[in-house]
C-alpha cells in the first residue's frame, strides 16, 4: 500500500502544502511597450497584473520602511519608483538615459492591472540603444517573463524576455511570429503545470478512472469548452470579472471532489467537465490577456498558448494514470476507496479554502 500513500502525498503537495495564492493564475508576466518620441526620447509603459505587482512590492518593503504609504498618492509614487529602479535604457558604452516617472497607478483599460509610464531622455547617448529589464525580471522571480512591444520603429515588433536574457538591442529586428509563438506555447505549458487549482480539478476527475477511454472523453470535453471561452476572452468578445471566475473555479473543484463520494460513473463525467471547462477557460484567458498582446498578434499567440495548455494537461494526465494503474495492481486490480476518498477530501478542502479566500472571507497568502 505504499503507492497509495505516495499518491496521497503528491496530492497534498499540490493541493494543500503549496498554498497557492487567491488569484491562482498569476502569470508572472510583465509588459513593456516602448514608444519612440522626438529627440531620442522614449516612453515605456510597464504593465503588471495587480497581484503580481503586490507580491513584488511586498517583497521589497525594506526599500520604503520610512515611507507613509497611507498618505494620498504615496503608494502610487512608490510603485513608480520601484519600476524606475528596475528598468533602464542605455547605449553601447553603458551611458544611461535619464528616467522620470510620468504616471503610476491603475491601468485605465484593465482594473486588475497596474500601469507605470516611464519617460527616458536619451539625448546624451550615442548610437544603438538597449532596453534593460534585468532587475525587473529578477524581482518577478525565476518564472518571470517580460513581453516587450516596440512601436513606431523600422524594427517594430515583439519579443519575450526571460531573467537570463541580456538587454534588448532596439536596433535589431524583434522576434519572428514563429519564435514568439514558441514562447507563448511554453508559457501555456507552464501555466497549466503551475496552475494548482486546474491540476486539482483534473486529479479529482480521474480518480475513479480505471480505463483510458473515459479519461480521453474528459480531457476532450474540457479542451473543447475551455478553448471556446479562452478564445472569446482573449479576443475581447466576452469576458467575466476575474474575481468571479476565480471563485467559480474553486467551486468547481469542490463539486468534482465531493462528487467522488456519490458517483463512480466516470464514463459520463465528461458532461460536467464540459460545463466547468467554460469557467476554467476564462481562468486561462486571464494569463494570456495579461501579456498585453497587440490585436494583430492575438490569433497566433492564442493558438500557441492554447496548444501549450493542452500539451501540459495531456502530459500531466498521462503521467498520473500509470501511477493509478500501478496502485490498482497492488490492491487486487480494483481502485482503492481509501485512495479516492482521502485524495478527494484533500482536494475538496483545498477548493473550499480557495473559494473562501477568493470571495474575501479568508485573507490571501
Amino acid at each position: 500500500m505504499t503507492g497509495v500513500f505516495r499518491i496521497v502525498a503528491a496530492v497534498v503537495l499540490f493541493c494543500v502544502g503549496l498554498a497557492a495564492p487567491a488569484m491562482a493564475h498569476t502569470p508572472d508576466i510583465s509588459t513593456g511597450k516602448i514608444l519612440p518620441k522626438d529627440n531620442r526620447t522614449y516612453t515605456v509603459e510597464v504593465g503588471f497584473l495587480a497581484t503580481d505587482l503586490e507580491r513584488m512590492f511586498q517583497d521589497t518593503m525594506s526599500e520604503r520602511s520610512s515611507v507613509d504609504l497611507s498618505a494620498p498618492g504615496a503608494l502610487e509614487a512608490e510603485i513608480g519608483k520601484f519600476v524606475q529602479k528596475r528598468v533602464a535604457m542605455r547605449d553601447a558604452t553603458g551611458r544611461a538615459c535619464i528616467a522620470n516617472v510620468e504616471k503610476s497607478g491603475e491601468d485605465p483599460t484593465n482594473q486588475d492591472s497596474a500601469l507605470i509610464v516611464v519617460r527616458f531622455d536619451c539625448g546624451a547617448t550615442t548610437g544603438a540603444l538597449f532596453y534593460d529589464a534585468t532587475k525587473l525580471l529578477a524581482a518577478q522571480g525565476a518564472k518571470g517573463k517580460h513581453l516587450v512591444t516596440l512601436e513606431g520603429s523600422e524594427n517594430a515588433g515583439q519579443t519575450m524576455l526571460y531573467p537570463d536574457d541580456p538587454p534588448l538591442d532596439l536596433s535589431k529586428p524583434m522576434e519572428t511570429t514563429a519564435q514568439l509563438m514558441w514562447k507563448f506555447l511554453k508559457a501555456g505549458v507552464e501555466h497549466i503545470v503551475t496552475g494548482y487549482d486546474h491540476l486539482c480539478f483534473l486529479f479529482a476527475l480521474i480518480l475513479w478512472a480505471t480505463r483510458v477511454w473515459p479519461v480521453v472523453k474528459i480531457v476532450t470535453a474540457f479542451t473543447i469548452s475551455h478553448s471556446i471561452t479562452l478564445s472569446l476572452a482573449a479576443l475581447n468578445i466576452f469576458t467575466l470579472p476575474s474575481t468571479l471566475v476565480e471563485a467559480l473555479i474553486a467551486a468547481s473543484i469542490v463539486f468534482v471532489a465531493v462528487e467522488n463520494y456519490f458517483s463512480r460513473d466516470v464514463d459520463n463525467r465528461w458532461r460536467n467537465t464540459f460545463l466547468f471547462g467554460f469557467i476554467h477557460g476564462f481562468g486561462f484567458a486571464s494569463a494570456l490577456t495579461e501579456m498585453g498582446v497587440p490585436q494583430g498578434g492575438v490569433v497566433p499567440a492564442l493558438a500557441a498558448f492554447n496548444i501549450g495548455v493542452e500539451l501540459g494537461q495531456i502530459a500531466i494526465v498521462f503521467a498520473v494514470m500509470p501511477i493509478l494503474f500501478l496502485i490498482d495492481k497492488q490492491t487486487g486490480g480494483k481502485r482503492s476507496e481509501k485512495l479516492v476518498y482521502v485524495a478527494s477530501a484533500l482536494i475538496a478542502i483545498a477548493g473550499v479554502y480557495w473559494f473562501l479566500e477568493r470571495i474575501g472571507v479568508l485573507p490571501g497568502v
